[in-house]
């Protein structure tokens, strides 16, 4: 299979926040959801030292009891019929967001502390790996690294890049403070520094705001931010790391910017059109939708006390979020899979995949947050079930073939396994 390179290795390694556990497992009597957009099909899955090295109907585990030992040693887990998939990975994911309008002035610590419980509440919903494109720390991705806390592998990017005036500028006209949740930098060394610093903190790839927001108070949507200078800038320093770009982005005219300049990775891309999406494609660009939150928001933010003004450009974005995707796949961009959910929204975090589902149906949804987002995070042996993969399950007691609703309720039975390791469930 293919490996990352030396220098996405580098990164990768200093971003994994999951405790290395060399552990076996074999699961029996499953419906494997490869990740990979095959049909299902009836068998087992083995894994060796946290690894799969058999996959298919021929996978037996002896005894079919819990506990029992299988042919690779360690537990047998008996699916009894229910569905296996690749332990899910959420490509938008904000463990510093705890509040819905901002982390501002909250202490460090408290924030950690609660991104910790975030990141537990994503590991037990059955995401093992989820990337924060803006957030995180050497320490945070540390102490969950050494099983401070249960997580998920944590693949952060530290604040993101924002113009003056931009999405990542929160100070409202008559503020001269500078809030933490971004850092606001112009010009092309200017940010080509900024973008090093984050590297040099560990960066698994830089975050820049190419467009407005629905959160921040003063930027339309529509409007193209950062120059192409800046951006070729940040896209250079990234590149020699072996690393890539991420760019929130909403508008047609600001993914087309971003895109030409080198941004690998699209975060919502809401109001792209059919040229945009055949663009995208032929710069091998990502798309991660992030539908959960503006679906959410609709709901729910009012009462969170999100400002009237976010409120009416969260439904600017909200009913173009589905054809956003429909165009992209149409024009065979590659579609991951992204939460956004920020303060008490993150109990929401699996109903993107039924709202992504209506779309692109069960099978390709899984896909896209399973293989799509571990090949966009340059982690190819991650979101398979295939041999030699990382051995990252998600296993549901309901056949998701002829109960796909039982994915996105939480409520339902599931047992979450991260590298041959029961973390969660039976």
């Amino acid at each position: 299979m293919i490996m990352s390179t030396s220098a996405e290795s580098t990164i990768n390694a200093y971003n994994d926040s999951c405790p290395v556990v060399d552990s076996d497992l074999t699961v029996i009597n499953a419906v494997i959801i490869d990740g990979l957009g095959n049909e299902p099909i009836r068998g087992g899955v083995r894994i060796r030292d946290g690894r799969i090295v058999e996959v298919g109907p021929d996978v037996s585990g002896g005894s079919t009891s819990t506990g029992s030992s299988g042919a690779a040693g360690g537990p047998v887990l008996d699916a009894a019929g229910g569905s296996v998939l690749p332990g899910l990975i959420d490509a938008h994911c904000h463990a510093f967001a705890t509040y819905l309008t901002g982390s501002a002035g909250i202490p460090l610590t408290y924030v950690g502390i609660h991104g910790s419980r975030r990141l537990t509440a994503a590991l037990r919903r059955g995401f093992t790996t989820v990337r924060d494109p803006a957030g995180g720390d050497p320490a945070f991705a540390r102490a969950g690294r050494e099983g401070l806390f249960a997580a998920p592998r944590y693949l952060y990017t530290g604040e993101p890049l924002s113009q003056t005036g931009g999405h990542g500028d929160p100070r409202p006209p008559e503020s001269s403070a500078c809030l933490h949740t971004s850092e606001v930098v112009d010009g092309v060394d200017a940010v080509r520094t900024a973008a090093r610093e984050r590297f040099r903190q560990g960066a698994h790839a830089i975050k820049i705001m190419t467009s407005g927001g629905v959160i921040s108070p003063s930027d339309p949507i529509a409007v193209p931010q950062y120059s192409a200078d800046e951006i070729r800038a940040v896209v250079d320093e990234a590149t020699r790391r072996g690393s890539y770009v991420i760019a929130h982005s909403y508008s047609a005219a600001s993914v087309r910017h971003s895109v030409i300049n080198g941004v690998r990775s699209i975060e919502h891309g809401n109001l792209i059109d059919a040229t945009t999406a055949e663009l995208m494609a032929d710069h091998d660009a990502f798309l991660v939708p992030t539908l959960a939150a503006y679906d959410a928001m609709s709901r729910r933010a009012a009462a969170l006390g999100l400002p009237e003004v976010s409120m009416i450009k969260n439904a600017e974005v909200l009913d173009a979020g589905q054809q956003a995707i429909e165009l992209a796949r149409a024009a065979g961009v590659q579609v991951g899979f992204g939460s956004d959910l920020m303060g008490d929204l993150e109990d929401e975090q699996l109903n993107g995949l039924r709202l992504q589902a209506e779309v692109l149906g069960l099978i390709d949804t899984v896909r896209c947050a399973t293989s799509t987002n571990a090949d966009l995070i340059q982690r190819p042996d991650l979101g398979r079930i295939a041999v030699d993969c990382v051995g990252d399950l998600l296993i549901m007691e309901a056949d998701l073939t002829d109960d796909p609703d039982a994915l996105w309720d939480d409520r339902r039975p599931r047992t979450v396994v991260r590298s041959g390791q029961v973390v969660f469930g039976s």
